[in-house]
């Protein structure tokens, strides 16, 4: 049971600084970036998201897997 509750923390963290890193971005990256590249106009909120959105996940996923590592393994 410690090892799913230390698993459950370490997702809740990992979560948290994904929702600060998203936080982050949303203030001061994309209205910089719409700054800089007015031709995107609306498109680039998104297309950043996007990217951070697929960046984040790659990045959790990684780390779920390399804490979970294969249990079968000697």
């Amino acid at each position: 049971m410690g090892d799913r509750i230390r698993i459950f923390g370490i997702v809740a963290l990992l979560g948290f600084m994904a929702g600060v890193i998203a936080q982050v971005t949303a203030t001061y990256l994309i209205p910089a970036l719409i700054a800089i590249l007015p031709a995107l106009g609306g498109l680039t909120s998104f297309m950043i998201s996007g990217f951070a959105g697929a960046c984040l996940t790659v990045a959790l996923v990684s780390v779920w897997a390399y804490l979970t590592g294969n249990k079968d393994r000697v």
